[in-house]
This record gives structure tokens, sequence and C-alpha cells, in this order.
């Protein structure tokens, strides 16, 4: 446990307190990338941090360092330090608390990474905090505060979001594009390859109060705004509440859904154009059903695609699809047979990614017992990164090659220009244009960028 000189210290209802300054810390998730500006990083707002803010005592100064925009300035007068970090992020955290560390300042880590390899966070941290840390990090500081820092921290039950106070986005030094706010936490599908339904905090499902909701959304200088729930479809009555409260704030959304329940729900679909959606995001994950059901896909129906993104097109919202390439049943024509269904289905955007699995989840479990992990560097469990498991029917040659192949013949610019051509003559909003071109010529630049043009 570390003293710190720095610290102001004040009398308040017979309770010594300590004033501290408080920096968290965003990692570059690309250690080769270090200092130069991550574009992706500026669309949407994070919230871990804000949210964090808004449960810090207000004795204590919070300021944040978003290393993605941003350079580290290790010499920042602070004495506590919060790291949060995802897989690939994490090479990239311990350096980062490592050097901090070195100077004499307490460093805590936390984060998805953490939180399933807490043992290998703890040689680079003061302390960890596991899970979700609503209820951990006021705990945390008030320790601190008393010289009690403990190695560990992990509550004992999910976090209560009905009574969350709303993020504190004055935190942020930066401006996003779009505003971002979430109305439910958690996800009780549990997908074999998914760290949100697999983690203890995450696969349990719960909303917050609507008015809250709608509060925080007024508030929003944004017009339009991110919804971080996992999925707006998994308590369908409580999305259409909350859509019914949303019409007339003239706010413009963008949602998580699952493609089953949209293309058989109308009324949910209609209160969303209503409400103001202007595109949903959907997790198709595959083409072929047997992938789908081998990683435990259950809300997913492969013969429903079309017709359900047919349904959200006729209600006037766009569709952006995410697909995975890798599972066991894939081989050589999952590719051409994926482009082919985005292009003749007509879907406004795109992204795809090769099976990536995460540390703690069912699908490295499994593929660890098989002797198929080819390496534990987190550095490559990240985007558009080499293959990390050996796949089954192709080789990792081939899943690397199609998945580039994948992206270079989505983003092409005539099949950029033919998606263009068709959403203008569906009559789709002047938003959701300016929303397609930004969107198409973002996810090609970026996706060229990392995966080259040939």
């Amino acid at each position: 446990m570390m003293l710190f000189s720095s610290f102001k210290v004040f009398k308040c209802s017979h309770l010594i307190r300590k004033t501290m300054k408080i920096v968290f810390i965003q990692p570059s998730t690309h250690r080769e990338r270090i200092n130069t500006i991550d574009l992706s990083s500026i669309a949407f707002p994070p919230l871990t941090f804000p949210t964090l803010a808004a449960h810090t005592p207000p004795d204590h100064s919070v300021t944040m360092i978003d290393e993605r925009i941003e350079k580290i300035d290790f010499s920042v007068p602070c004495d506590l330090v919060g790291i949060t970090a995802i897989t690939c992020e994490a090479p990239r955290a311990y350096e980062i608390a490592d050097e901090f560390r070195r100077r004499g300042i307490t460093v805590v880590l936390g984060g998805p990474h953490v939180s399933v390899l807490p043992n290998e966070a703890k040689t680079h941290a003061d302390s960890v905090v596991i899970g979700e840390a609503e209820e951990s990090w006021p705990r945390l500081l008030r320790d601190l505060e008393k010289g009690e820092l403990q190695p560990f921290y992990q509550q004992t039950h999910p976090t209560d979001i009905r009574m969350l106070p709303s993020p504190d986005m004055s935190l942020l030094s930066f401006h996003t594009l779009f505003g971002g706010v979430q109305s439910s936490r958690g996800c009780p599908n549990g997908c074999k390859f998914c760290s949100i339904g697999n983690s203890k905090d995450g696969r349990v499902f719960r909303k917050r109060p609507i008015e809250h909701v709608v509060q925080e959304i007024r508030q929003s200088r944004k017009r339009i705004i991110m919804f971080y729930d996992a999925s707006m479809t998994i308590d369908v009555e409580h999305t259409k509440a909350l859509f019914r409260a949303l019409r007339g704030l003239r706010k413009r959304f963008l949602c998580l859904g699952n493609i089953d329940i949209l293309g058989q729900d109308d009324e949910l679909l209609r209160l969303s154009k209503e409400a103001g959606v202007i595109q949903w995001s959907i997790g198709f994950e595959s083409v072929s059903q047997e992938s789908l059901s081998e990683v435990w896909k259950k809300t997913n129906t492969v013969h429903n695609y079309s017709k359900a993104i047919e349904k959200i097109h006729a209600a006037k919202m766009m569709v952006r699809g995410f697909f995975v390439f890798g599972f066991d049943h894939d081989t050589n024509d999952i590719f051409d047979k994926t482009v082919e269904f985005v292009q003749t289905s007509h879907l406004d955007a795109a992204n795809f990614g090769m099976l990536t699995p995460f540390p703690g989840l069912p699908l490295f479990k499994d593929l660890e017992k098989q002797h198929r992990i080819l390496t534990t560097d987190w550095d490559k469990y990240g985007f558009h990164q080499p293959v990390v498991f050996h796949p089954k029917k192709l080789t990792e040659t081939e899943l690397l090659n199609g998945y580039k192949k994948a992206y270079r013949k989505y983003y092409s610019w005539n099949a950029v220009a033919k998606r263009f051509h068709y959403l203008v003559r569906s009559h789709l909003t002047f938003t959701s244009l300016v929303m397609f071109i930004a969107e198409n010529i973002f996810i090609r630049a970026y996706s060229m960028h990392h995966i080259g043009r040939r």
C-alpha cells in the first residue's frame, strides 16, 4: 500500500477525509499506433469512466486521458490512476500501469479482461476491480483514504441500475459525433463467444426507469444518440414503453436488436420509427444455421433474415449487420456466401470479424482443451489482427484472406454506390442518407487502413 504526500486533509462530521487527484486512463487499442488519433474513438462517447466519475465523492478531483486521441503525460500530478482494458488493450494497460507505479502512484485496474484474469492484472496494479464497479469503486476509495486498500474488489451482486446517476460527461475533454445512453444492462442469452452473457454480472438483465432515461436524453446536446444496451429486444414491452416516451423529442437513435424479434413485431418497428430510430444494428453472426447452433446463438433463424430486413427497410430504417468468420462449420465458401447475402438483402452497412476466443469464455475453454489456441499474446486479440486459433475447416491463411476479401468486396466504391442508389430510391430521411455516407466511408477507410487494399 502506498502513501500520498499530496493529500489534503480536512474534518467533516468527525471523519478525516483525504482529497485525491484521480486520473482515469483509456489505453490505446493498438500499441503500434500510440500517439496517433484513432478516429473511431470520437464517434461515440465512452460511458465507463463518466459513470465512475458520477460515483466518485465530490471531494476528489477527477480527470480522464483517452490515449486513443491524446498522449499520456506520465508526470501529471495525481494520487490514483484507474485504467480499464478489453483484451487487446491489456498489454498497453499493463505498460501504463507499470510506469505510473514506478513513479510512486497507486494504480487500479478494471474492465472485461482484468475481470477474467485478475491475478494476471494484479502483477501490474495495487488493486484490481472485478466485474461491475458502481459499488466497488466508492468502497475502494474509502479504503484507500483509511490506508486499507485491498488487493481485489468484487461486488456480491450486479449493480442495481434503477438508481444510477447520469454519467458525468463533463469528464470528457473531447467532443464526440454522437451521444450515448444506456436503458438496460446485461443479456441472458449466453452465446458461446460473447463476453456479456458469460460474465457473472452481465448475464443478469436489468432495466433503468424510463423517466430517468428520457431525462438523460433530454439533457443531451447531441441530436443522434446510440443506445449502449446489449439488445433493445430482450424486454420488448419495456422497449416499446420507452419508445412511446421518446416520441416528440426530435432526437435520432441507433439501436441494437435481434433480427427474429424485429421481423416478427410490427408494433415494435412502428414505435421505434416514431421515436426517431434511424438504424438497427444486428448481430447476424453467420449465414449458416449450423454455425449459429454451434455457438449457442439460439435467437437467430437464417431463413428469416431477408424478410426481416425487408420489413425494417419498409419502416424507413437502416440496417447494419455484424458477421463473424471462422466457426467450426465454416468452409472456404462462407466468405462469398456472406457477401452475396449482405448485397442481395441491401444491408446499409456491415462489419466483418474473425472469430476471437476471448479468455474466460466457453469458446476459449473449448478451444484450449482441443489445443487449438495459437497464442495468448493479448495484443493479437483485437480487430483486424492475425488468427489466434486453429480453425476446423479452414487454414489460418484462408480465414484471414477470406475475411479481408469480404471487406474489400463489400466496401468497393462500386458496391457503396449501388447501396446508396438503393437507399435514395427507398425515400429515407436526409439524416439517414448522411448517416449512410458517413458510416460507409468511415468503415471503408478504417478497414482498408488496417487490412490493406490488396
